[in-house]
């Protein structure tokens, strides 16, 4: 959905909403996204951004905005989420869950900003910010991103895709697909600069304890993640 943009500062039409920010149309080329909730700092996640990009992964291109908490301007990219892709009927559960895993690997392989030993964490990975371009998917919303145990990015992912599962919304049985092929067979992901990182249980709890104090959760969400975890075990074999 998308309406003209209102109120200071801003370029153009609102492209579209998330939980926390807004994203609004600058040019053919680029856009900006507004964070409203003050949760941010879109310096450091343009840095990130950049650094990833440098590595040959994924991101969108963001031109610099030192000092900036709130605006990040980043390339336009076109095409559907995975999840409307999936809506659409041309992404499958099992290969948007095998997708995911494969965006985990590589990210991680990834040298950190403060290391070349360090990881890098997206921290917020699932099928809603991924977007499929014709030049192949792209990843956003590095908002959450960080260095880190790559263990808790996979526990991350793993849980975002098991509260749904275990929901009653209408797309329950495809998460738990998603969830199946994000974590099954993890030696067939492995290739050339990917790293042998997976899921660990204590990936796993340190993911279900942030998601419980992520202010952006919902009651009904919260109460989702003890049943959301058990499920992430079993599927895991932890």
């Amino acid at each position: 959905m998308s309406a003209t943009g209102t109120g200071p500062g801003v370029p153009g039409r609102l492209l579209g909403s998330g939980r926390t920010a807004d994203v609004y149309e600058i040019d053919e080329a680029w856009v900006l996204r507004r964070d409203r909730a003050g949760y941010g700092d879109a310096a450091a996640e343009g840095a990130l951004m950049a650094h990833v990009r440098a590595h040959g992964y994924p991101a969108p291109a963001v031109r610099p905005s030192p000092g900036a908490l709130t605006d990040l301007v980043m390339e336009r990219v076109d095409g559907p989420t995975m999840v409307e892709a999936f809506a659409a009927g041309t992404l499958d559960p099992v290969e948007a869950g095998t997708l995911l895993a494969r965006l985990l690997r590589e990210l991680h392989a990834v040298p950190g900003l403060t290391s070349a030993d360090a990881h890098v964490l997206h921290l917020d990975l699932h099928p809603e910010n991924v977007i499929l371009s014709v030049d192949g998917p792209r990843v956003i919303d590095w908002a959450n991103a960080a260095e880190g145990d790559p263990a808790l990015d996979w526990g991350t992912s793993a849980v975002i895709l098991a509260q749904v599962a275990v929901s009653a919304e209408p797309v329950a049985a495809p998460a738990g697909a998603m969830l199946a092929a994000l974590l099954a067979n993890p030696s067939a992901l492995t290739g050339e600069g990917l790293t042998e990182d997976g899921l660990t249980e204590d990936g796993l709890t340190e993911a279900l304890r942030r998601r419980a104090v992520n202010p952006t959760m919902s009651r009904e969400e919260v109460e989702l993640l003890g049943a959301a975890g058990e499920l992430v075990r079993s599927v895991a074999g932890l």
